[in-house]
């Protein structure tokens, strides 16, 4: 048997993790409103053009391409930050392990 705590290890994971998760959803939390809120006035922004007839049918096509590309360079935006995230939880939770490892056996292991 090592000296390894396991309770203790699953709580300092645990921790590592949620410090990650907590700081970076705030992050993409604020990113996402930001973008959410900037598509939906353009979606406004359109619909009020084409009910008062100030956008045709041609200008109105070009506006919903530029919605649908708003929206596609949001979610690939957010796939990246939810990308980065994932990582850094990995990072943390294998450097806690490691940090565990090098304590009870004395190695100086690198976390990859």
């Amino acid at each position: 048997m090592s000296d390894i705590d396991i309770v203790q290890l699953i709580s300092d994971m645990k921790s590592a993790a949620s410090q990650i998760i907590g700081k970076d959803v705030s992050q993409i939390r604020g990113f996402a409103e930001e973008q959410l809120q900037a598509i939906a006035r353009q979606a406004d922004f359109v619909a009020a053009g084409v009910a008062e007839g100030s956008i045709d049918e041609s200008l109105r096509d070009f506006f919903l391409d530029s919605i649908q590309e708003m929206v596609r360079s949001f979610v690939n935006t957010l796939a990246g930050l939810i990308t980065i995230t994932i990582e850094k939880v990995w990072n943390a939770i294998v450097g806690v392990i490691w940090a565990a490892i090098n304590k009870a056996t004395g190695l100086s292991l690198i976390v990859p």
